[in-house]
């Protein structure tokens, strides 16, 4: 039988050994049933999918309340205009997203992307070009979908 406590603990195993993750010491695991919150602190919002893509991979979750926060260190910072315009040449090179109906805002590290798509596959396409890019704290997907 699954508890709360093997559950946390399957979710710490699996940060401990994701390297995408260098440091799973400063994530805080609970459970509560089929939830999964963290908490705590990670240097990238690449760290904060992963630590949610790992603790969603395990057995008896179902939903993840992920409550990490990003922050940046002095090199991975960037300037707002900086992350747009690497935010915008990355949707511009992807194939899968008309970036020419898709815009960005940024806001202390926050990405807003704004716009209409032909469907769901789209804006997830943009979604991730986005999030990889260093200097972002988060995103919100704000892209119509409009088949």
């Amino acid at each position: 039988m699954l508890t709360n406590t093997s559950i946390a603990d399957a979710v710490m195993a699996s940060l401990d050994h994701d390297p995408r993750i260098p440091d799973s010491l400063e994530i805080a695991v609970s459970a509560e049933g089929p939830l999964i919150m963290l908490r705590g602190t990670v240097e990238s919002f690449g760290q904060r999918r992963a630590a949610a893509e790992d603790a969603r991979k395990i057995e008896g979750v179902d939903e993840v309340d992920n409550e990490l926060k990003v922050s940046l260190r002095g090199s991975d910072r960037r300037s707002d205009d900086e992350i747009r315009g690497a935010a915008l040449q990355n949707l511009i090179w992807d194939v899968d997203v008309p970036s020419e109906f898709v815009d960005v805002e940024v806001d202390d590290g926050w990405v807003t992307l704004k716009g209409a798509v032909m469907s769901q596959y789209q804006s997830d396409a943009a979604f991730d070009d986005v999030s990889r890019l260093y200097g972002v704290i988060g995103v919100s997907n704000e892209i119509a979908v409009n088949p």
